[in-house]
């Protein structure tokens, strides 16, 4: 039996409020749900330059409203406005160096940001589902390359860590206390990591080879032995719309899932950036530059035998294919290419691989 993809006739005409959609994920987020028909509103803070919401046109195909989620008054109001029926909270702060340079920034946003807006959702009449996005990296980490599990006990040694850790506990709190009672489906999805095409952030691995193999210059990796869970955004997105799905359809399902490659497969941040720049056409050398001022996880790996299980899901684009579709998005928009249709053709050629 084939896995299952996003299906249209669930989404289609739903009222879905999309937090953060001017960023990486939420963006290709927002354009496969409007594709689908859903009626998408978007809470986030204004895109910066380049950036994938621009060049998909997302500002014309769908409601947007620019709130920082610090503002209590005014993400109360555009929740109220929105009303919603699915809400994915993807609005995040989202980098971990970042998050050493303003650590409370990242407490700011990724915690009490998210207790605001469940607290908003409280009063929304026709909600079902909350899927709030957190991360691969909330779980407690020794280093030994353990395959975390949804039971995995969470944690954080760095800012941006716990701040998505602290994340989970307050969504359990928040759900349990408020949401659920009033027969509200409330989970939380791991997954990070992710690489496709229409990322542009700093201190990013693949933005970064990116940006270097543009200038001809040499990326500088601070890691390049550090291992991770990759996966292509399509997967992840994937994994986030069946979930939040199942969940809307009445599924007795795990309240956390991890989403992320098959069978824990990672690779080296060192693998990935050659195989980038290859696929790039750039020669494939790199700086190694430690900073030892924001030290970073070694080896990280997750489990997503729970959502292959439960949801059926499983990853598509594994590897050579990943790189490959992630290197032909930003050789397209390097050359001025229409980015909105690329990207709609990339999507429908995810849905028709087995």
């Amino acid at each position: 039996m084939p896995a299952p993809l996003p299906d249209p006739d669930f989404w289609r005409g739903r009222r879905v409020l999309l937090t953060g959609h001017t960023g990486f994920k939420g963006a290709w987020t927002a354009l496969w749900l409007h594709r689908m028909g859903a009626r998408v509103t978007g809470i986030a803070l204004p895109a910066e330059q380049p950036s994938l919401f621009h060049l998909l046109g997302l500002e014309r195909l769908m409601e947007s409203t620019f709130v920082d989620l610090r503002d209590r008054p005014a993400l109360v109001d555009a929740i109220k406005a929105a009303d919603p029926e699915i809400v994915l909270h993807m609005a995040a702060q989202p980098l971990v160096r970042r998050s050493f340079t303003d650590p409370v920034e990242s407490f700011a946003v990724n915690v009490l940001g998210t207790v605001h807006v469940l607290d908003a959702l409280r009063d929304v009449p026709d909600l079902t589902t909350v899927l709030v996005i957190t991360t691969d990296k909330v779980y407690q980490n020794d280093e030994s390359g353990h395959a975390h599990q949804e039971d995995d006990r969470l944690g954080g040694r760095d800012p941006y860590a716990a701040s998505k850790a602290a994340c989970e506990i307050v969504t359990e709190s928040m759900a349990h206390s408020f949401l659920v009672p009033r027969g509200v489906a409330v989970a939380t999805a791991r997954a990070g990591n992710v690489i496709g095409g229409g990322d542009f952030a700093a201190d990013r691995l693949i933005p970064d080879v990116v940006r270097s193999a543009q200038s001809g210059q040499r990326p500088i990796l601070r890691n390049p032995e550090a291992t991770r869970p990759w996966q292509h955004v399509l997967d992840c997105v994937c994994g986030y719309l069946i979930y939040a799905a199942a969940l809307t359809s009445g599924r007795n399902l795990p309240t956390s899932l991890n989403f992320g490659p098959g069978g824990g497969e990672q690779a080296t941040v060192g693998r990935v950036a050659d195989a980038m720049l290859a696929a790039l056409d750039a020669p494939t050398c790199w700086t190694h530059t430690a900073d030892s001022r924001m030290p970073e996880t070694q080896a990280l790996v997750l489990e997503s035998y729970l959502a292959r299980r439960t949801l059926g899901w499983t990853d598509r684009l594994r590897g050579q294919p990943m790189i490959d579709a992630t290197a032909s998005w930003y050789r397209a928009w390097a050359l001025g290419q229409d980015m909105a249709a690329f990207t709609l053709a990339q999507i429908t050629e995810y849905e028709a691989l087995s």
